[in-house]
């Protein structure tokens, strides 16, 4: 019950949120993901790790995705590169059973996700429609429309 209380909360968080609680969202879980697999990495549970890695990596593929290069090219380009270099240090650890890797990407998710929460967003920005991408700051929406990035469209539970 807990579970599809939480499911359908976060389900509505999602689908009501604006661009920018859109990121904070997805970083949050990939974090999320991120610290669930060095807890799977220590017990040596090795399909739940791979689990949460897996889904690390698929948050930052839709993050990087939603990079708007057009508005923003030289943010979009480092973020770009900094969600490539996170994915290949989770593969890596994955791979490699480490837990060395998974810490630094904890580091870097927790930094980012820390600048996306800083930002302030006005009230006529939080009601304007959700669309857009990220990649600039601004009170235009940066990222996916929310219907797009419903966990039920992706089988991401966060």
């Amino acid at each position: 019950m807990a579970t599809s209380t939480h499911d359908a909360y976060l389900t509505n968080r999602i689908l009501s949120a604006d661009g920018v609680e859109l990121v904070r969202i997805l970083y949050g879980a990939a974090l999320g993901s991120v610290e669930s697999a060095r807890r799977h990495l220590a017990a040596r549970e090795i399909a739940p790790r791979s689990n949460s890695i897996s889904k690390a990596v698929e948050i930052l593929a839709e993050l990087n995705r939603s990079l708007d290069h057009a508005r923003a090219p030289e943010l979009s380009l480092r973020l770009a590169e900094l969600y490539d270099y996170a994915q290949r240090r989770l593969l890596e650890a994955n791979f490699e059973q480490s837990d060395e890797p998974l810490a630094e990407v904890q580091k870097l998710l927790a930094t980012l996700a820390d600048a996306w929460r800083q930002i302030n967003v006005s009230p006529a920005a939080s009601q304007a429609e959700p669309g857009g991408r990220h990649g600039a700051a601004g009170s235009e929406g940066w990222t996916r429309p929310a219907a797009e990035l419903a966990p039920a469209s992706h089988g991401w539970s966060f």
